[in-house]
């Protein structure tokens, strides 16, 4: 079969739509541990939210290692396939069903076996599985097309399905594990069964993905191999635009895991009244999703870096009025504006960063698309992993007691400060970065020299 093999090729809208149903089904996964892992780790298994917490974070430390390792492997990987869009084939299998078994802790384990069973289950997800389907997929980003306003329009394709999918989760997870349940919401039945069927699902939506996207961007495989681990990982840190890109994304990935894993805990303690949860959520997740109809139109006017800059600050304001009072109409409409906030930044950040990885290779004169979005992925993953180990650190240190239906003040402000205060911090660093991040002056110029296989190197 043909395929387009034009660099800057125009893509269709079965191959935007198909590339963004990818993150819909990384979501399945993803924001199921950032919303319910902790939850289902307390409130199901019965485990302490601090230990949880801690085996998690200490868990993410592997999973970023492997994220580096996963990245080298795409480097020199050469099939016919492409080299990302294989392992979306061949592990999709594999993570859903290991997915299954994180949320299938067995009711007669108890401490360190219970300890050990979620550890090893959350690190076959997360480390292993996760890691070698979620890089390629990042990296694939880089490698359908060249053209700036299509990686922005990937992007905005990628969130605004990723956020779908994060919907889906945050609507149907309770519901399902309470049907599977018989009633009781927090059955263990009830959880796994409903993980199968998200499995399923999740495995339908890769595959789709692996068959309707196409690499087209390629590089001298010449001097690709003779790009060693080191001197992949000492170019990004040369670029300073990279840098800054990582830093973004590390904190909006600690304040998503801390935000959302407590959005439960704050409908249900704070708010009382557990019923509110998926209409607070799924407010901020239909916002995000309208907004992101409108940022390509944005992204025209002002550029991906100002979309991004000025979704941290509306995002900021969001935050600040759920610190003002835990009114239902007040939290709903705090979410709608984060959701507007969330729209922008989504929708722009990983288009940036992609635009960054090629601004890298211009400047250092050879490329490591596999390696910039793997080690990307590992701030992401550890930022996302150090922001769940915050959260459960926040409450025990909070004094929460799960087993409690009326929560001590300290155990509320806990669950405040991990709902408002944090993410109101890691936004304003999204902010500064976004401010430093001047790449669009040099990017056409950048990509200019690229197509005539020149870089900043040899012009000297």
């Amino acid at each position: 079969m043909k395929t387009d093999k034009n660099p800057n090729a125009k893509l269709s809208f079965l191959e935007r739509f198909g590339y963004g149903l990818g993150d819909y089904a990384g979501n399945l996964v993803y924001s199921a541990i950032s919303a319910f892992l902790l939850v289902y780790y307390t409130n199901v298994v019965g485990a302490n939210a601090a230990a949880a917490a801690s085996m998690i974070a200490v868990s993410k430390l592997l999973d970023g290692i492997s994220d580096l390792i996963m990245g080298y492997i795409i480097d020199h990987t050469h099939s016919k396939w492409g080299k990302a869009r294989p392992w979306i084939a061949r592990l999709c299998i594999p993570l859903a069903v290991c997915t299954v078994l994180m949320f299938s802790v067995p009711s007669q384990f108890a401490g360190k076996a219970q300890i050990a069973y979620m550890f090893l289950t959350y690190n076959l997800v997360s480390t292993i599985f996760y890691t070698g389907i979620n890089v390629p997929y990042a990296t694939m980003h880089g490698l359908m097309t060249t053209n700036q306003y299509e990686r922005g329009l990937l992007g905005n394709f990628r969130m605004l399905l990723a956020t779908a999918g994060t919907m889906t989760i945050n609507t149907v997870v309770l519901k399902m594990t309470g049907f599977f349940g018989g009633g009781d919401a927090y059955a263990q039945k009830g959880w796994t069964l409903t993980f199968v069927v998200l499995m399923l699902v999740f495995v339908v939506l890769n595959m789709f993905t692996f068959f309707v996207c196409r690499e087209r961007v390629t590089e001298q495989s010449e001097e690709r191999e003779k790009v060693s681990f080191v001197k992949g990982i000492t170019g990004l840190l040369k670029n300073k635009y990279w840098v800054l890109m990582v830093v973004a994304l590390f904190s909006m990935y600690f304040m998503m895991s801390c935000f959302f894993g407590s959005a439960l805990y704050f409908t249900k303690y704070n708010m009382g009244n557990e019923g509110q949860y998926a209409m607070v959520s799924n407010l901020l997740s239909v916002a995000q999703i309208v907004t992101m109809f409108f940022t390509p139109l944005l992204m025209k006017k002002v550029s991906k870096r100002n979309v991004f800059l000025l979704g941290m600050a509306i995002s900021t304001i969001g935050f600040l009025m759920a610190g003002v009072s835990t009114d239902y109409v007040i939290i709903c409409v705090s979410s709608v504006v984060k959701g507007i906030g969330f729209g922008c930044g989504g929708a722009t950040m990983f288009g940036c960063l992609q635009d960054a990885i090629t601004y890298g290779e211009w400047y250092n004169g050879y490329g490591t698309a596999g390696m910039g979005n793997a080690a990307s992925s590992f701030c992401m993953k550890v930022g996302s992993g150090v922001g769940t180990a915050a959260l459960g650190w926040i409450l025990n240190a909070g004094g929460f007691d799960a087993a409690k239906d009326v929560q001590s003040a300290s155990s509320l402000h806990a669950v405040t400060t991990a709902f408002v205060w944090v993410p109101i911090v890691t936004s304003v660093i999204c902010v500064v970065c976004m401010l430093l991040f001047d790449l669009d002056k040099h990017y056409d110029q950048a990509v200019a020299d690229l197509a005539q296989g020149k870089s900043r190197i040899h012009q000297k």
